[in-house]
C-alpha cells in the first residue's frame, strides 16, 4: 500500500487487518511494526525497495508518480491494482489557472497509462476519483488550514459561492477501496463523492459551527473576492470555482462496490 499513512490509509488498514491481510506499507518514514502492517522505507517514483509478491497493490498517493513506478517495476506475483485519483481531472480541464489545467491533463495521463500497463500485463485494475476528502479527526484536509486560521483569529470568511460541493469522508473512501480489492468493479474508473451534495457557503458554514472554538462568521460579498481574484493569482482558482458545481456522480460506486458515502459531518 502506498499512502499508508494518509488519511484514506488510516481507515483502510484497519479494515483490511479486520480481514486478515497483511498488509506492506511503503512510507517515505521508518516506522514501527504494528500488528498485520510491515512498513517498509520508500519514496515513489524512484526509491522503492524491492517488494514481496502481493495479491493487490494500492495506490493512496500521487496517481503520476505511482505510475510512473509501475511502468518500470516488475511487481512479484499477479496483482490486483486498485489506485486513487482525483475528480480534479475532469473540474479542472478548463480552469484559468495553467497550473490547474496541467494538473487535470496529468491526472487523465496517469489514469490512461495505469490501464494500459494493467491490460498489457494481465492485471485487474480500478480507479476512484474522488472529491474533496475529509476527516473528522482534525487532519491534514482541505479544511485544516483554513480551520487554524479561523481559530487563531477567531473569524471565519464564509465566501458567497453558489456551485454544490460534494466532500467524501476517508472512512467511506477506504471502504470503497477494500470493495474494489474483491473484484466488484475491475477495468473501470468510478466517481467517488460524499453523499451529499451542498452549496459552497453552507459547505464553509458547517465547517465553521464543527470548530472547538467560536469564531465571527464574516460574509465575504462577490466584490470582495473578484479583488481577491485580481490580485492574488493563488487564489483566483479557487475563487473562479466558487460558482461551479464539484461533484461527483455516485452510481457506479454504489451499484458496483455498494459503498453508500455519507452526509458532510466535519
Amino acid at each position: 500500500m502506498f499512502g499508508a499513512s494518509g488519511m484514506v490509509g488510516c481507515f483502510l488498514r484497519p479494515l483490511l487487518r479486520g480481514d486478515g491481510t497483511t498488509v506492506v506499507a511503503i512510507s517515505r518514514h521508518a516506522r514501527g511494526g504494528g500488528t498485520g502492517v510491515d512498513w517498509l522505507r520508500g519514496t515513489l517514483p524512484d526509491d522503492v525497495p524491492p517488494l514481496p509478491a502481493a495479491e493487490a497493490i494500492v495506490s493512496l498517493g500521487p496517481l503520476d508518480h505511482f505510475v510512473t513506478w509501475l511502468e518500470e517495476a516488475d511487481p512479484a506475483g499477479h496483482p490486483r491494482v486498485v489506485a486513487l485519483s482525483s475528480m480534479s481531472a475532469e473540474s479542472k480541464r478548463a480552469a484559468p489557472l495553467p497550473a490547474e489545467r496541467e494538473l487535470a491533463a496529468r491526472l487523465r495521463a496517469a489514469e490512461t497509462k495505469l490501464a494500459e500497463i494493467c491490460d498489457q500485463r494481465g492485471l485487474a485494475w480500478t480507479v476512484l476519483r474522488a472529491t474533496l476528502i475529509y476527516d473528522s479527526d482534525g487532519g491534514e484536509h482541505g479544511f485544516a488550514a483554513l480551520a487554524r486560521r479561523a481559530m487563531r483569529w477567531r473569524v471565519f470568511p464564509l465566501p458567497s459561492g453558489r456551485g454544490l460541493r460534494q466532500p467524501v469522508h476517508a472512512r467511506d473512501l477506504a471502504a470503497a477501496v477494500r470493495a474494489a480489492l474483491e473484484g466488484r468493479a475491475d477495468g473501470c474508473v468510478l466517481q467517488a463523492g460524499g453523499g451529499e451534495r451542498l452549496t459552497a457557503r453552507r459547505m464553509f458554514a458547517r465547517v465553521r459551527v464543527s470548530l472547538p472554538r467560536w469564531t465571527l462568521p464574516l460574509p465575504v460579498p462577490r466584490p470582495v473576492l473578484w479583488l481577491a481574484a485580481r490580485f492574488s493569482p493563488r487564489l483566483r482558482g479557487a475563487i473562479a470555482r466558487l460558482d461551479q458545481d464539484l461533484v461527483a456522480d455516485n452510481r457506479e460506486v454504489e451499484a458496483k462496490l455498494g459503498v453508500h458515502p455519507g452526509p458532510f459531518r466535519p
